[in-house]
């Protein structure tokens, strides 16, 4: 994957690549507004607007060609990835190189039909598929594909996941998405990004585990951003990480070295 970035430093990367693109609208397509009330109508959590917003604008300077959403939902933010993709010439925004391959991870099959339904609203069917399981499963099966035909190109295996995978944007719930984005950085390949929004940040005191009852909401709350902060520090040492704040939480970016270079 090529950000399309000049030389400077890993910091100076991650501003780039994690800043707003002030070229492009931050107001909703049809597609997606229509989505967002439905999402209100069905009491789903929506993602903050700055949020989507800004992850299609890194998602516009990175050219993946395997990407992968974790989390699909009802297809909010797939909405946002595929306004991007498939910007028509005539839009004033520059286009921009879309996937080979787009796997949505919804584990649910209600929410999956109506995924499809959006992929075929934006003619993606030869790129874009939906995937019925849960993101570590997909990863297992995937894995296991890889090492049981070694001898075969990545491209040509028959694998929930297409590999070699460059880019993955994780959306699920502060409880799965430690464990999710620990597992995408260890998948990703060199040059590969993932993307996320930070835990928020557990405050108040919430006492000592019960050693029957063991850990409750709160305590496990703790417990996941502890493994955040280790995830963080892990891939800090020699990769890069950027954060950009948000009026609707953080997002942090995970940049995966080139092999050559650490």
């Amino acid at each position: 994957m090529s950000a399309g970035l000049p030389q400077m430093s890993d910091s100076e990367i991650m501003r780039l690549l994690l800043s707003e693109d002030e070229s492009r609208s931050q107001e909703e397509s049809e597609v997606a507004a229509s989505i967002g009330e439905q999402m209100l109508h069905m009491d789903l959590p929506i993602m903050a607007r700055s949020v989507r917003a800004r992850i299609r604008d890194i998602c516009s300077r990175v050219s993946p060609s395997n990407a992968v959403l974790v989390g699909g939902g009802i297809g909010h933010l797939s909405a946002w990835l595929f306004d991007l993709w498939c910007t028509s010439e005539e839009d004033n925004c520059p286009p921009i190189s879309r996937p080979s391959s787009f796997r949505i991870i919804e584990p649910g099959t209600r929410f999956r039909v109506i995924i499809e339904r959006l992929i075929r609203r934006y003619e993606a069917d030869s790129w874009a598929e939906v995937i019925s399981m849960e993101w570590q499963e997909a990863i297992a099966e995937s894995t296991s594909a890889l090492a049981s035909n070694i001898s075969l190109p990545e491209g040509a295996l028959q694998s929930p996941l297409t590999l070699p995978i460059n880019l993955v944007v994780v959306d699920l719930p502060e409880e799965s998405r430690v464990e999710a984005v620990t597992s995408a950085f260890e998948i990703v390949s060199p040059g590969g990004l993932v993307i996320s929004l930070e835990p928020t940040v557990p405050t108040g005191d919430v006492g000592e585990i019960d050693e029957e009852e063991g850990p409750n909401p709160a305590q496990k709350k703790v417990q996941s951003f502890n493994e955040w902060i280790d995830l963080i520090k892990r891939v800090n040492e020699n990769h890069s990480v950027g954060f950009a704040e948000l009026t609707g939480g953080s997002i942090v970016g995970l940049l995966k070295g080139d092999s050559t270079n650490h």
